[in-house]
């Protein structure tokens, strides 16, 4: 199994659906690509989530200022011009939505995977790092005139994998009882 092929084929997926059945709107495919876990230069909005389980890893949603506003648009049905606090909350939804298809996707080949809640990074001229993460899946999207990104970085949990399986606290004693 290659898990660069199985993580883009999720997101493409997940991606789509949550767009198609929350939005009522199609997106484009734009280009797949990996990069390295090195810090970028960012200008935008950023949302993270963490993926746990026996592989962890980071989801991610990278967009402009105008696409979130979008994304507050469509799930609110409120305008925003500018983004504030319900403008990073939509973006923090669809980062929960479509990293959320992508982990149940993975859930069929990979085992039961966990997610935290996403935090929303916005402004000018910053750097985003995953400590000790392995390489990105990047897929590009166009929605009309406008990209996105959404990224994931998984890799297997050794400690998770190699630690033996734990005894029940209180082990169950079944009897039978004869006549």
């Amino acid at each position: 199994m290659n898990i660069s092929d199985l993580l883009s084929a999720s997101i493409q997926h997940a991606a789509l659906e949550v767009f198609s059945t929350m939005l009522g709107a199609t997106i484009e495919v734009r280009d797949i690509h990996s990069a390295p876990p090195i810090p970028d230069d960012q200008d935008g909005v950023v949302s993270f989530i963490g993926l746990a389980g026996p592989w962890v890893g980071t989801g991610s949603i990278r967009c402009s200022p105008t696409v979130a506003c979008r994304f507050c648009a469509q799930l609110l049905q409120v305008e925003k011009a500018s983004l504030d606090e319900e403008v990073l909350d939509a973006v923090a939804e669809m980062t929960n939505m479509i990293v959320g298809g992508v982990k149940t996707e993975l859930e069929r080949d990979l085992g039961p995977l966990g997610l935290s809640i996403p935090t929303v990074i916005f402004g000018r001229n910053f750097k985003t790092k995953s400590a000790g993460a392995a390489e990105w899946t990047v897929e590009r999207f166009r929605w009309e005139s406008e990209e996105f990104e959404v990224r994931v970085c998984l890799a297997a949990d050794e400690k998770q994998r190699a630690a033996p399986a734990r005894p029940l606290a209180c082990p169950v004693e079944v009897r039978t009882v004869a006549d």
